[in-house]
């Protein structure tokens, strides 16, 4: 697995550089429309492309799913991708995005790599061998009261269906953890729960490409990710709860 970590470490490192040298001119980066409050700009689709070129040079074989580009077929490994989690906030200059890619086996996610291009922060696991990051071994934070833990969340702008039920959440966690946040990138919210800097974040309405990589950093460092039910990984479930285990504890019985 160490192998095509480094892959995917390179490929991620490579799309943020061509991620950042769009930073300062962001009123020349074409933006299409995908559906309502759903955007894409060029930087995602040339930053997807060069993630894909890496994993291709290596591996022709392997099968990607990537959010731009969709599915291509190939053998028992996948890569998931999301060249820019965060595509709003990258649009509108605020800083909280990054390269989210994961690789998975037989259904199992066995490495992933969540970087942040500005932090040039490097965030890494392998299954069985911990996460990382940039090289120092992380870990989830140690509380275990809600009462003292400082959550992440998140809810599209796409789908107003959930909202009033999301609120309802909101509202609950709100008046019993210590403080709330919504930063819109999922990828780095997992993986501030994964370095402690959060004790827990939860989402619905997440597809693959947003949690797959995150999902293990939680795991290797610690923590527990499931869905609301408490019984599933949520790389396809579109629900994710993670978090510190005596956090994520409480926090199911919110959700």
């Amino acid at each position: 697995m160490q192998a095509m970590l480094n892959i995917a470490i390179q490929a991620a490192i490579s799309a943020g550089k061509l991620i950042c040298q769009h930073v300062d001119r962001l009123d020349q980066v074409k933006v299409k429309s995908k559906g309502r409050n759903d955007f894409v700009t060029e930087v995602d689709m040339v930053a997807e492309r060069e993630i894909i070129y890496h994993i291709q040079k290596a591996h022709p074989d392997h099968a990607i799913l990537a959010e731009e580009s969709g599915q291509t077929d190939g053998n028992e490994y996948c890569w998931i991708i999301d060249p820019i989690d965060g595509t709003m906030n990258f649009m509108h200059g605020f800083p909280q995005f990054a390269v989210s890619i994961a690789v998975q086996h037989k259904n199992k996610i066995v490495a992933g790599v969540v970087y942040d291009p500005l932090s040039q922060e490097l965030f890494t696991a392998i299954r069985g061998a911990g996460a990382r990051l940039n090289n120092r071994r992380i870990r989830v934070s140690k509380i275990t009261k809600l009462q003292d833990a400082l959550v992440s969340t998140g809810f599209s702008n796409r789908n107003k269906d959930g909202l009033q039920t999301h609120m309802e959440r909101v509202s609950n966690v709100f008046t019993q953890a210590s403080g709330l946040r919504r930063s819109g990138s999922a990828a780095l919210d997992l993986a501030f729960v994964a370095a402690g800097r959060l004790d827990a974040y939860w989402e619905a309405g997440l597809q693959p490409w947003d949690v797959a990589a995150g999902t293990l950093l939680v795991q290797e460092a610690g923590g527990i990710v499931t869905d609301f039910s408490g019984e599933h990984e949520p790389v396809y479930s579109k629900q994710c709860l993670a978090g510190a285990p005596r956090i994520h504890e409480a926090l199911l019985k919110i959700l």
